[in-house]
């Protein structure tokens, strides 16, 4: 493993010193890694839940892009090859890599089996770059001026009741 190793939703992504400028600090991958998941508040503005699963870390709105769900519960499981995070709440799947939402789809309601297949509903939840060096963890904010459904649930109301929650646990 060299100094500078970056892990990332996307495998054509390079790392660069320059790059830790936009970077965030979330915490030591050694501590990440034995959690397996992480929340964190990004510059103040964005709640991020970082994942460590099978050696890779993901990054993404902490929130369902559904209803708000606190996503740090969900279950992973694979989808059609595709790892997915499952909305504790409404059992949504949400890819880590693409932040695609995933559904079971049908050709012919009334042929009998049913035959479903995995289809997606496109990008929906916002997912961050993340980057590791020298054990150190970082993410860069997906800044897209393209608005994704998760970014609804990225303001102060939801960020307070997320607080309430975590302080009955």
């Amino acid at each position: 493993m060299s100094s500078e190793e970056e892990i990332s939703q996307t495998s054509s992504a390079s790392s660069s010193s320059s790059n830790l400028s936009t970077s965030h600090f979330i915490g030591k991958k050694e501590d990440i890694v034995k959690a397996g998941r992480v929340t964190k508040l990004v510059n103040g503005c964005r709640d991020v839940l970082v994942v460590h699963h099978q050696g890779q870390l993901y990054a993404m709105d902490v929130r369902c892009y559904h209803s708000g769900g606190a996503l740090q519960y969900g279950d992973i499981e694979e989808f059609n090859g595709r790892l997915c995070i499952v909305c504790p709440w409404h059992k949504y799947k949400i890819t880590l890599a693409e932040g695609e939402s995933l559904y079971q789809a049908v050709d012919d309601p009334t042929a009998k089996p049913l035959r479903t297949y995995w289809r997606s509903k496109g990008v929906k939840q916002r997912v961050h770059k993340v980057t590791e060096v020298n054990g150190d963890v970082y993410v860069m904010l997906n800044d897209s001026g393209e608005a994704i459904e998760s970014d609804v649930y990225q303001t102060e109301k939801y960020r307070r009741a997320s607080l309430k929650d975590r302080q009955r646990l």
